[in-house]
């Protein structure tokens, strides 16, 4: 893919160019005594580098984003403003463009909005107007685009593939380092490789299982989506979650010689409430919400003698401390590891933060869902973009 350099080149330098930049400033919102504030700043501040290198050249640099999911029209509730706050701490004289989605144009990639991003047709509430308050439209049209939206690069939407067939693009520092990590799991990973998969459905991440499988020398899961596999060995669940219509496939899996390592032990809440320590088989009522203590120093061993090691969701309902310790306990250990660690993003993300360990870990996604289609099929559409322009 273009780099930042090969666009500063072809462009003859980057100074008095206006550049639009494809952020993923998708951040999460809380309620700050009536108003909306950022509850996490990860993404804007992983931003930063190409931001930063762009303005330094001399470049007038616009950002835009999505954010959440109004329906193709504005929702006061979706706005970027509190992201254009922060990006003006961060990084002034950077605009930002209020909410991609916003127009339904986005996500059908439409021609039509394509051209308004390139020529410059698009809202900036704040951060680039020339009074330096209130909203501005940009007007002129944009010399280069740089997407650095990893998050967002596994969908074809507008701000994503259009401008790079129409103005000289480039990957941004962001994009350009997720892309290498991730996309080098498949096929540069140091061995042993050990990727650890949880969350809650085996089908959200079947393709990726069966992608890891052809990669790894073992795959360990736990999270909800272990007790179909378990159901899969004729294990009783109890009421934990299962997808009965995935237990076909998941003996398949199992019965394709590849290694996978299951919880031996489950963390369970009985009928009564009551917290209970089981093995591998639940009774009715009983519903497993993490692996066990037993499944933790196992996983521990595994990740342990590993040089690499991926992880992607978690290994139960840690936002609730009775069933966090499986968890915890797989972020602790890919932070004690000598591997080269990479958490791919979402709640392993929010996990390993709320720990305290996220210094500890070699590469944190800030693109799960991007991540994980970038393991299972290699190319995603915004990174396809770039490499595919004419511009180039």
């Amino acid at each position: 893919m273009p780099a930042l350099e090969d666009l500063e080149r072809q462009l003859g330098g980057l100074d008095g160019r206006r550049i639009l930049v494809r952020c993923d400033f998708n951040v999460p919102l809380r309620d700050g005594g009536g108003r909306q504030e950022i509850a996490d700043d990860l993404r804007i501040r992983a931003a930063l580098p190409t931001l930063r290198w762009l303005t330094e050249r001399g470049a007038s640099v616009t950002a835009c984003s999505h954010l959440g999911r109004p329906s193709g029209a504005p929702d006061e509730r979706c706005s970027l403003a509190p992201a254009a706050e922060r990006l003006a701490e961060l990084a002034p004289g950077v605009a930002l463009a209020e909410n991609l989605r916003f127009s339904p144009g986005e996500t059908a990639n439409d021609p039509a909005f394509v051209e308004a991003l390139v020529t410059g047709r698009l809202p900036v509430p704040f951060g680039g107007a020339p009074s330096g308050s209130g909203s501005a439209s940009v007007s002129a049209a944009f010399d280069g685009y740089v997407n650095d939206a990893f998050g967002a690069s596994h969908r074809a939407h507008a701000s994503i593939v259009g401008p790079p067939q129409h103005v000289p693009s480039a990957a941004g520092r962001l994009l350009a380092r997720e892309a290498e990590v991730l996309g080098g799991l498949r096929t540069d990973a140091r061995r042993p490789f050990v990727a650890v998969l949880g969350g809650a459905k085996v089908s959200d991440k079947l393709g990726v299982v069966e992608a890891l499988l052809s990669v790894v020398d073992t795959l360990v899961i736990g999270g909800g989506m272990c007790f179909t596999f378990l159901a899969a060995l004729g294990h009783p669940i109890g009421d934990s979650l299962c997808e009965p219509d995935f237990i076909e496939t998941c003996e398949r899996l199992l019965g394709g010689g590849a290694n996978i390592v299951l919880p031996n032990d489950i963390t369970a809440l009985d009928a009564g409430g009551t917290v209970r320590q089981m093995g591998r088989s639940l009774p009715d009522g009983c519903r497993g919400l993490d692996i066990g203590p037993g499944s933790a120093a196992e996983f521990d061993d595994v990740i342990a003698g590993a040089r690499t090691v991926f992880w992607n969701g978690p290994m139960g309902l840690f936002e609730d401390e009775r069933f966090a310790a499986g968890t915890r306990a797989v972020a602790q250990s890919m932070a004690d590891s000598r591997a080269f660690t990479v958490v791919g993003g979402g709640d392993s993300a929010a996990a390993v933060a709320q720990f305290g360990l996220a210094p500890y870990m070699d590469h944190i996604s800030t693109g799960g869902g991007a991540g994980l289609e970038l393991i299972e099929h290699g190319d995603l559409p915004g990174l396809a973009a770039l490499r595919d322009s004419p511009q180039q």
